[in-house]
């Protein structure tokens, strides 16, 4: 399901200092090309984020060697907990197929997420200018240094933090009708695992550290 003509107007006006094609998937709910399941979504060409701010960089080492191996979720309700699960549904529905965005934006990460990795794709949310997209990926050592190094150099602010490495990144935008558009970027590279999740508008406090609790236990 495609986003509306001024959904489209609002993201090109909105698109200061960055290409129009990665805006498109920047800023819209509807931009993912395939929903996915345990499928991996294919990777778009859209330019990587700039971090608002800097942190210490780890090195590949330190995130392949923390935190426990964990097994690939078969469902998006096991990535959540209980209460975690009825505050995402009090904000919208689970995997509406009119949801298509991807959970990162950086290039890389998109082609490592489209090259047959297991991965389970979960959204939250109705085809809009708000909503959120997690994948949680089963990686190997390389896999998940050429994340960590992708999303360093891209400018994400990576550090030591819920027993492996997180790289976050936020920006505000404005669309034409002076409205601010709040997106995140959020991975975290843990043992075997990356967990990645993008919001638009959809911002849960706490989400990422109860996945990581419910994962890891």
């Amino acid at each position: 399901m495609s986003p509306t003509s001024p959904h489209r107007s609002a993201l090109l006006r909105a698109a200061a200092g960055m290409g129009v094609a990665a805006v498109m998937c920047l800023a819209l709910a509807g931009c993912r090309p395939e929903p996915i399941s345990s499928a991996s979504p294919t990777a778009s060409r859209s330019a990587s984020p700039s971090a608002t701010s800097a942190a210490p960089t780890p090195t590949p080492s330190e995130t392949t060697q923390a935190g426990a191996d964990i097994v690939l979720p078969t469902a998006c309700e096991q990535l959540s907990s209980p209460a975690m699960l009825a505050a995402l549904l009090a904000k919208g529905p689970l995997n509406d197929p009119g949801v298509t965005m991807t959970s990162t934006q950086n290039v890389t990460a998109l082609e490592l997420l489209s090259s047959g990795v297991p991965t389970i794709r979960c959204s939250w949310g109705l085809p809009s200018e708000s909503g959120m997209a997690t994948n949680v990926t089963i990686v190997d050592a390389a896999q998940s240094a050429t994340v960590l190094t992708a999303l360093t150099e891209a400018g994400f602010a990576c550090g030591a933090e819920l027993g492996g490495t997180v790289c976050r990144f936020s920006q505000s935008m404005i669309n034409q009708d002076d409205e601010i558009a709040e997106l995140t970027e959020t991975h975290v590279l843990r043992g075997n695992a990356w967990v990645t999740s993008y919001t638009i508008n959809f911002a849960v406090d706490g989400y990422t550290e109860d996945v990581v609790a419910t994962l890891w236990g």
